[in-house]
C-alpha cells in the first residue's frame, strides 16, 4: 500500500498518471475478498490511517490527488442524480435498469459520478462501504490532515458544486410538489402558499448569500434553519396525500411521484448539512460526519443503480400497503370473535359449500362434454370463477379465500414503529382467532360439500339409472386426492399460489375502485338511470364501490384455479391444482360412483389427502399474504419471529384457542336468557 501511495506523491511531476485510476487501485487494496468481511476492510483503512498518520509526504500525496479529481470533474450529476428517481416513471426505469444490466452506459469521462462508479465498480462495494461503518471514514478524512493545506480566500469549487446542485434540486422540488396528482389529492397547494415553491425562494437566497458569508464573519449571517422548516412542512404534505390515497386509492405513477419528491427533500437537506457545518467551521473536522454520510450513500446508491430488487422495494412499498389495506377492510369480515360471530361463519361457509357441490358436479359433466382443450379450460374457468361470484353474492364463504384477506387484516393491525412490532399479545390473539375462523370455515365448507356432492350424485343414478361417474372414473377421483398416490401436496401447494395472487387482485381492484371513482361515474351515465331509477342505480353504484375487488378477485381465482391445467399441457409441465372444497366433494361423489364401497385404504388415503389440500392452501397462501402485507409496513425479519415465536408459545399453553370458539361469558349468558 505504501508504494502504491507513494505514486499519488509523484503526481505534480508525472502528468501521465491518473489520479482517478490510482484512486481506483487504492480501493481494490482495501476491498475485502469478501464484501460481508466488515472487519478486514475495517483494518485495512486503520493501517491506511497509521501511513497517512505518520508520512506526511504520502497524505499529501493523496490530499493533492483528491484536489485534483476535484477540480477536473463536474459534480452536480453526482448529487441531482445519484439515488434519485428519474422522472421517466415506474415501468420505464424498470426497462432502463434491464438494458443498462444487460449493456452498460457509456460514461461521461468529465463526470465525478463516472468516477466514483469506477472507483467502486463491483456492486458488492456498498455492503463493506456501508458495513465498516461512518467512524472508520471519517478517521480516514481526518488523517489526510486538510487542515495543513493554505486557506484560499476564494469559496472552494466544491462548494459552488455543491451550491449549483442544491438550485437544481430545489426547482425539481418545487416543479413536482405542484403535479396535477398531487393538487387533486390535497386542493390547498392551489389555494394557500405551497411550501414546494416557498421552499426554492428560500433557498435562492440562501445560496445567493452563501459566497458572500464564505470567511467573512462581517457578512450578513445566514442560516438554513427555515429552510428545514419548509422540508417539513413538504413532508407532512407528502404524508397527507399518502392519507388520502389510503382512503381515496392511489397509482403507480403517484407512488413513484411521492418516493421522487421525498428523495428529492433528503438529498437537498444532506447538502445543506454539509454547508451548514462548512460555515460554522472551514476549516475543522465539523462537516466530517456529514460529508461521510453522503459520501457512503452515494457509493450505496451507485452500486445498486441497475438493482432491480431494490428499485421494486423502494416504489411499490406504498402501492403495496394501499392494496393490502383495501384486503384488511374486508379480511376483518372474516375474522370472528364471539361464539355468535364463530357460528356465523360456520352458516356462511355451509352456503359456500352448497355452491361448491353444485360447482364440483358441474365440472364432472363438462369433463364428459369431451370439449377441445382451449374450450374446455374456459368452461372450466367460467365454472369457477362464476360459481365463487354467486357465493359471495349471497354472503358465503369459501375457506380458502381467507388466508389471503386476513392477513392483511393481521398485518393491517400492526402498530408499527421503525420496524418494531409492539402489542405482540394482541396480535397473537389475532392470529389464534383468524385460526379458529379458518377451521370453522373448513367444516363448514366441506361439511356440506361431500354429502351434496354424494346426493346429487345418487339422483342422477336414481333419476337415469346410470352412475354419475363411472367406477373406473370414481376410482381415479379418489386417486387424485390421496396422499401417496399423486402430487395432491404440491398441486394444493400452487392452489395456494392462486389464492394469495387473487387476494393481491381483491386489494388492487378496490384500489382501482376508489381512484378512479368508479361509482360516481356510474352515476354520471345518463340512460340507466332513465332506465332503473336513482335511487335503484345510486344502490348498484354503492355495491360495485363496495365488491368489485371481490368480485373480480373471486372472477381471477376462477381463471387461475381452471387454467392452470391447460397452462401445464400447453408447455409440457407436470402441473395441477388441488382445492380442499372441490377435492371433498369429489370424494363424495366418488363414493357413490363406487355404490358406498369403496376401497377402504384408498378412500383413508383420500381423506387424509383432503385434509392435507385444506393445510397447504392456507399455509400458503397465508404465508405470501402476511409477507407480503407485513414487507408493506417495513417490519425487520427479526420481528417476525417474534412474532412466530409468541403464536407458537400461545399455541402450546392456550391450544382451544386456535380451534374452538370462546367459551360463553356471564354476560352473553344472561343475555341470552332475557
Amino acid at each position: 500500500m505504501e508504494q502504491l501511495l507513494a505514486r499519488f506523491a509523484t503526481l505534480g511531476n508525472n502528468t501521465k498518471e491518473d489520479p482517478a485510476a490510482l484512486l481506483t487501485q487504492l480501493i481494490d487494496e482495501i476491498r475485502p475478498a469478501n464484501a460481508n468481511d466488515f472487519e478486514s476492510a475495517r483494518r485495512t483503512l486503520q493501517a491506511l490511517c497509521y501511513i497517512l498518520n505518520t508520512n506526511p509526504d504520502l497524505r499529501a500525496g493523496l490530499r493533492h490527488a483528491l484536489s485534483l479529481i476535484n477540480q477536473n470533474y463536474r459534480h452536480s450529476e453526482l448529487y441531482t442524480a445519484t439515488g434519485i428517481l428519474p422522472n421517466t416513471g415506474f415501468f420505464a426505469e424498470i426497462l432502463r435498469r434491464i438494458g443498462h444490466t444487460l449493456l452498460p452506459d457509456v460514461l461521461d469521462p468529465d463526470l465525478l459520478r463516472t468516477v466514483l462508479r469506477k472507483v467502486f465498480h463491483k456492486p458488492s462495494d456498498k455492503r463493506w462501504v456501508m458495513g465498516v461503518g461512518e467512524d472508520a471514514w471519517q478517521q480516514t478524512i481526518e488523517a489526510l490532515r486538510f487542515d495543513e493545506e493554505p486557506n484560499a480566500p476564494a469559496l472552494p469549487r466544491s462548494i459552488s458544486e455543491i451550491l449549483r446542485s442544491l438550485r437544481v434540486i430545489s426547482y425539481w422540488i418545487a416543479a413536482f410538489g405542484m403535479e396535477p396528482e398531487l393538487l387533486r389529492l390535497e386542493p390547498a397547494l392551489e389555494t394557500y402558499e405551497s411550501p414546494f415553491v416557498t421552499q426554492n425562494n428560500e433557498l435562492i437566497a440562501y445560496i445567493d448569500a452563501y459566497p458572500e458569508s464564505w470567511r467573512n464573519p462581517a457578512a450578513q449571517n445566514i442560516d438554513e434553519k427555515h429552510l428545514r422548516v419548509l422540508h417539513d412542512q413538504c413532508r407532512e404534505v407528502i404524508e397527507r396525500v399518502r392519507k388520502h390515497a389510503a382512503r381515496d386509492g392511489t397509482s403507480i405513477r403517484l407512488t413513484f411521484h411521492l418516493q421522487r419528491l421525498q428523495q428529492l427533500i433528503r438529498r437537498s437537506e444532506q447538502l445543506l448539512d454539509i454547508l451548514a457545518d462548512l460555515q460554522d467551521d472551514p476549516d475543522g473536522t465539523t462537516a466530517y460526519p456529514a460529508i461521510v454520510r453522503l459520501f457512503t450513500r452515494l457509493v450505496r446508491d451507485e452500486c445498486q443503480r441497475n438493482n432491480l430488487q431494490q428499485h421494486w422495494r423502494q416504489n411499490v412499498e406504498l402501492l403495496a400497503l394501499r392494496v393490502t389495506d383495501n384486503a384488511s377492510q374486508h379480511g376483518e369480515h372474516y375474522i370472528t370473535e364471539t361464539r355468535r360471530e364463530y357460528w356465523q361463519m360456520g352458516r356462511s361457509a355451509m352456503i359456500g359449500g352448497v355452491i361448491i357441490a353444485f360447482m364440483a358436479s358441474f365440472k364432472i359433466l363438462l369433463a364428459k362434454a369431451d370439449m377441445p382443450p382451449l374450450t374446455g379450460a374456459i368452461a372450466f374457468c367460467l365454472n369457477y370463477g362464476l360459481g365463487f361470484c354467486l357465493i359471495h353474492i349471497l354472503h358465503g364463504t369459501v375457506a380458502t379465500k381467507q388466508p389471503a384477506m386476513t392477513a392483511n387484516a393481521i398485518a393491517a393491525s400492526i402498530s408499527e414503529a421503525g420496524g418494531k412490532l409492539r402489542n405482540m399479545e394482541n396480535l397473537t390473539h389475532l392470529i389464534a382467532r383468524t385460526v379458529r375462523s379458518q377451521m370453522i370455515a373448513i367444516l363448514g365448507n366441506i361439511g356440506i360439500a361431500i354429502p351434496l356432492a354424494a346426493l346429487l350424485s345418487w339422483l342422477v343414478f336414481a333419476i337415469s339409472g346410470e352412475h354419475f361417474v363411472s367406477p373406473e372414473k370414481a376410482t381415479h377421483l379418489l386417486e387424485e386426492q390421496s396422499l401417496i398416490h399423486s402430487g395432491a401436496v404440491f398441486y394444493a401447494g400452487i392452489a395456494g399460489i392462486g389464492l394469495f395472487l387473487a387476494g393481491l387482485i381483491n386489494g388492487y381492484y378496490d384500489n382501482y375502485a376508489a381512484y378512479n371513482r368508479v361509482p360516481e361515474r356510474i352515476l354520471q351515465l345518463g340512460w340507466p338511470r332513465r332506465l332503473f331509477g336513482e335511487a335503484r342505480m345510486r344502490r348498484v353504484s354503492a355495491y360495485i364501490g363496495d365488491n368489485l375487488g371481490a368480485l373480480t378477485g373471486n372472477f381471477f381465482f376462477g381463471f387461475l384455479l381452471g387454467g392452470t391445467t391447460i397452462f401445464g399441457v400447453l408447455f409440457g409441465l407436470p402441473i395441477d391444482i388441488r382445492h380442499v372444497a372441490f377435492s371433498s366433494a369429489f370424494i363424495g361423489i366418488a363414493t357413490v360412483g363406487l355404490d358406498f364401497i369403496p376401497d377402504l385404504r384408498l378412500l383413508l388415503w383420500a381423506a387424509l389427502g383432503v385434509a392435507t389440500i385444506g393445510v397447504m392452501n392456507l399455509t400458503v397462501s397465508f404465508a405470501l399474504a402476511l409477507n407480503v402485507a407485513l414487507r408493506a409496513r417495513q417490519v425487520e425479519q427479526a420481528q417476525w419471529r417474534l412474532l412466530a415465536r409468541s403464536v407458537l408459545n400461545h399455541l402450546i399453553r392456550h391450544p382451544r384457542d386456535f380451534f374452538l370458539p370462546p367459551k360463553v361469558k356471564a354476560h352473553e349468558s344472561d343475555s341470552a336468557a332475557r
